[in-house]
């Protein structure tokens, strides 16, 4: 095999960004792929290459890696990486542990071996241990804040201790979502799994989320709704005021940008739109029945003008 260049092979420039390297994979391995391809040995080989450039190139830390000690440089600390896709490009091992010949960098990555333990020159990779999932409940303010929790997990092991773990659940958790600790599963003999924090979270009285919005309904009397007014309403960070338009309908949004669910991960914050809902009154007296009807005759609507019945 001839030395080849992950940058060549995915046909892009050394400061491409990661979105474009995403883009080239997709198209290539779209172009190359066998079921697109039958019986085409060229094309599985070049499908195969693109396939361990993506390897290389598709993860940040391991392009940093391949950019530093490419080809002509000091070989890093050794290390196996494998391919975790589906198909049977699963146990592909690829070895690091040369930079100085990309022809070996890519020969090591095609070759085959256990799907569970890998041969890396005198060393062996040996898988983990199991995964462990465990459901915690917590408050709406909690998700939208951010917490810790202290989990407590028992040993696998003939002694029956527990383990106490914190857990921080980032601001803005969505309800069912997952919550990565790396190494506090079980044991294996590659070393421990992940524990999974599957995060619940409890409906609150007032918000409801979509999104990174929060919707509010806003109850409003008729006059209100017709006139106009000012409304003091409960957002997350305290009280604020919202303006309602004179001749607002049930049902219309007010937009309160930036009072929303605030991502954890990229800081944007979502907006709290205020859903008016206007609240017809039930009991009348005989005196507001008779105002009523007669500001019904004075203002003489017709709502259902346009209908053909």
């Amino acid at each position: 095999m001839t030395s080849k260049d992950p940058y060549e092979i995915l046909g892009v420039p050394r400061n491409a960004t990661q979105d474009d390297i995403k883009r080239a994979y997709r198209r290539l391995a779209k172009e190359y792929h066998p079921d697109r391809n039958p019986g085409n040995k060229a094309a599985e080989r070049r499908f195969k290459e693109v396939q361990a450039a993506y390897e290389v190139l598709g993860d940040p830390q391991r392009r940093a890696e391949y950019d530093r000690f490419g080809a002509g440089g000091p070989a890093p600390e050794f290390r196996t990486w494998t391919t975790r896709g589906a198909g049977s490009f699963e146990d592909i091992a690829f070895d690091f542990g040369s930079l100085g010949d990309l022809t070996g960098i890519f020969e090591q990555f095609f070759r085959r071996s256990s799907p569970r333990v890998r041969e890396a020159g005198p060393r062996k990779l040996r898988p983990r241990g199991p995964n462990i999932e465990h459901e915690i409940l917590i408050t709406f303010d909690e998700a939208l804040r951010g917490t810790t929790r202290e989990i407590i997990l028992s040993t696998q092991d003939q002694s029956r201790r527990s383990e106490r773990i914190e857990v921080r659940i980032p601001a803005g958790v969505r309800d069912g979502q997952l919550i990565r600790v790396r190494g506090q599963g079980q044991e294996g003999p590659g070393g421990r799994g992940d524990l999974m924090i599957r995060c619940r979270v409890q409906p609150h009285p007032f918000f409801r989320r979509e999104g990174l919005d929060l919707l509010l309904d806003l109850p409003l009397t008729f006059a209100e709704a017709t006139l106009g007014t000012r409304v003091e309403i409960p957002t997350p960070n305290g009280p604020a005021l919202v303006t309602v338009p004179a001749g607002t309908s049930s049902g219309t949004k007010l937009r309160l940008r930036g009072r929303g669910v605030q991502d954890g991960r990229s800081g944007q914050h979502g907006d709290l739109l205020a859903v008016v809902r206007i609240a017809t009154p039930k009991n009348l007296s005989p005196r507001a029945r008779q105002l009523l009807e007669e500001l019904d005759r004075e203002l003489a609507q017709r709502p259902r003008a346009d209908w053909p019945v």
